[in-house]
């Protein structure tokens, strides 16, 4: 798709979800409105009712049932008629006008009052959900500020191409994912990464759609279009999960077609084989068929999930865990095993000098300003580590006269007549110095740190240790997996001294080591046969496949655009911790549902019995029936709160 049509088709999906948004809170309005005139003019006749003016009150119980039913009598006509199947709305507008026909007006108005009330919770819980998009988008600039041949000029941002330079000032929000290619300023990234401090970006830094540029203005060269920054893919995410049902909602929308043609199908029976085989007067009769077409009617068994689901993808959106569907948020709960890629996930991804160790004390400052001086003409990660660590000590640079770069062992670099080598220990003369650093050489090795040698002239005169640092979080991140009886397991390239020192310092239950990038996938597999349900968590383009391999794939925020496409759950904040907080939403999730389709299951099981055996009156009927749908919609709304 050209870039011009997915910018279209973004504007037009964006312009259906604002209206869609407008409509449901219209919607809730609406039906909140509704509910409550009916319950007063209910309230009204029952007073009428009360002082025998039963004409008046008869005329104010039928505005009830007009005002109170007819939003739900016309979704149920209308789905009826739509999916050629009845539904609960349909059987419960059929009972409360057959309370009516046998003169039980204020039941039926009751019935018509609560079940217009309990839609009118759950078209709330649908705009609750819908709320974090509408606060993201509210984040999103809609305008830009082009500069262009010198002048500025505001452009909508959909109209923005990638090399387009934008200038931001301070206060404002960033309206493109760009770089920075002038000026500097502190920026509030916490809409994105969830990072609290504002973040220092300068020449050459990303920034991000939606962040906050709080100091200095900026020029931004554009690197995204509109439709493809992380703000909009967040958007995208949030609007699918919304979209997607979980195998436990998908069954019980089976089930309800089926259900509703049993009970009717029952309620007709009702009708007339009791007054033969009981001897049932026919008032009496046909006053049991239509306290059973209530209690029967499985309301509260069809609200037992999509309000908790829709609750819990909402709790995890606002704390930056991003559910692409309600099956998704549901197998997490039930996951054996979790597996980690190492490099960006458990580790930064960046490696940082932990020892820098020189044989004479005395020169040590000109040994880092060699090495920093030599370092920075490579672009390797361990050689920028190395010139970030010596930059500290603020130590100025040196020229170089004549530099080789020996791919895959090290660099070699003439200053002022002396030969300098940087690199592994084979590429310099390490085996005639091989007792120089003894223990601490021996110590490093152990915990699995990177090693890199400096020589002068045939000498080894210091050594370097590096090592990715395990993110800030990972420790109690997996202590807290452990605690939920997990199977926690490394996945790595590295080498097994390496991946062993990691495993043992944040208490991984095993690890993998030496595995290529294109074995990640059967190493998932090998688990899943072991384990059954397995969650993968990775960031990079080698992930997707073994992300899209597990029972449930979790990409870091960071992490690369096919790793954020590829995987089901997304942790825009990069934190670990994440991880078993969203378990902890997935498994009370499952549990309230359980908790709501017992109980509906119960209710209806104890009414339809008590309804044959002559106990339950019309009255208790609707409020055991009705009242049952209002509490486990509630009990679904738990998991809004934190």
């Amino acid at each position: 798709m050209s870039s011009e049509a997915k910018i279209a088709t973004n504007q037009a999906v964006q312009t259906k979800a604002k209206e869609s948004r407008m409509k449901g809170k219209m919607k809730e309005h609406g039906e909140l409105m509704a509910a409550i005139l009916s319950g007063l003019l209910i309230f009204g006749g029952w007073l009428l009712n009360m002082a025998e003016i039963n004409t008046a009150s008869i005329i104010l119980y039928i505005l009830a049932f007009c005002i109170g039913g007819f939003a739900k009598a016309k979704e149920g006509l209308e789905a009826t008629i739509k999916e050629k199947e009845l539904n609960v709305e349909l059987l419960m507008f059929i009972a409360a006008v057959g309370s009516a026909i046998i003169g039980y007006w204020t039941e039926g108005a009751i019935l018509i009052f609560i079940f217009a009330l309990s839609g009118a919770l759950e078209t709330y819980t649908m705009n609750r959900s819908n709320k974090e998009i509408s606060s993201l988008m509210e984040l999103q600039p809609e305008e830009a500020l082009l500069v262009s041949n010198g002048e500025q000029r505001k452009v909508d941002v959909s109209e923005l191409e990638i090399g387009n330079v934008i200038f931001v000032k301070p206060g404002e929000r960033v309206p493109a994912d760009g770089v920075v290619v002038k000026g500097g300023s502190a920026i509030d990234e916490s809409a994105i990464t969830g990072e609290s401090m504002p973040i220092q970006k300068n020449i050459g830094d990303e920034v991000f759609t939606g962040t906050v540029n709080i100091t200095g203005s900026m020029s931004i060269q554009v690197t995204k279009l509109s439709v493809d920054t992380i703000f909009q893919k967040i958007i995208n995410l949030v609007q699918t999960a919304q979209s997607e049902k979980s195998p436990s909602q998908l069954f019980i929308e089976r089930f309800e077609g089926t259900y509703v043609k049993v009970v009717l199908s029952v309620v007709a029976l009702m009708m007339i084989l009791p007054h033969f085989l009981f001897s049932w007067s026919w008032q009496e009769t046909f006053y049991r068929a239509m306290v059973l077409l209530v209690v029967a009617s499985p309301c509260a068994l069809v609200a037992s999930i999509m309000p908790a689901t829709l609750s819990a993808i909402s709790n995890g959106a606002r704390n930056g865990i991003l559910f692409k569907g309600g099956v998704h948020l549901e197998n997490l709960g039930s996951l054996k095993a979790i597996a980690f890629d190492k490099t960006g996930t458990i580790t930064r991804g960046t490696p940082e000098v932990t020892d820098f160790i020189v044989v004479e004390e005395e020169i040590e400052r000109e040994i880092k300003q060699m090495a920093a001086s030599i370092e920075c003409h490579s672009n390797h990660p361990l050689a920028k580590a190395i010139v970030r660590h010596v930059v500290k000590s603020n130590v100025d640079l040196v020229e170089i006269e004549g530099i080789t770069d020996v791919l895959g062992f090290g660099i070699e670099a003439i200053i002022q007549g002396d030969i300098w080598k940087i690199g592994k220990a084979d590429f310099v003369n390490l085996e005639k110095n091989s007792e120089i650093f003894g223990a601490p050489l021996v110590d490093m090795t152990e915990k699995g740190k990177t090693m890199v040698y400096i020589q002068k002239n045939e000498k080894v005169i210091a050594l370097v240790a590096l090592k990715d640092i395990l993110r800030s979080d990972a420790k109690k991140a997996l202590q807290d997996l452990n605690s939920l009886d997990l199977a926690t397991v490394m996945i790595t390239g590295d080498n097994e001294k390496t991946a062993r020192a990691i495993a043992k310092d944040i208490k991984l239950s095993d690890y993998i080591s030496d595995c290529l990038p294109e074995n990640k996938v059967e190493k998932v597999k090998e688990l899943k046969k072991k384990y059954k349900v397995v969650a993968m968590v990775g960031d990079g383009v080698n992930d997707a496949p073994a992300l899209a391999t597990a029972s449930v794939g979790i990409a870091m925020g960071e992490g690369t655009d096919v790793a954020l496409e590829t995987a089901d759950v997304v942790l825009m904040k990069n934190e670990l911790l994440k991880i078993p907080q969203a378990i902890q939403l997935s498994k009370k999730m499952n549990r309230i549902i359980k908790q709501n389709i017992c109980f509906s299951i119960l209710v209806i099981m104890v009414l339809i019995s008590s309804n044959f055996l002559q106990v339950l009156d019309l009255p208790l009927g609707v409020i055991g029936h009705e009242g049952s749908t209002i509490l486990v919609i509630l009990n679904g709304l738990r998991l809004l709160k934190n």
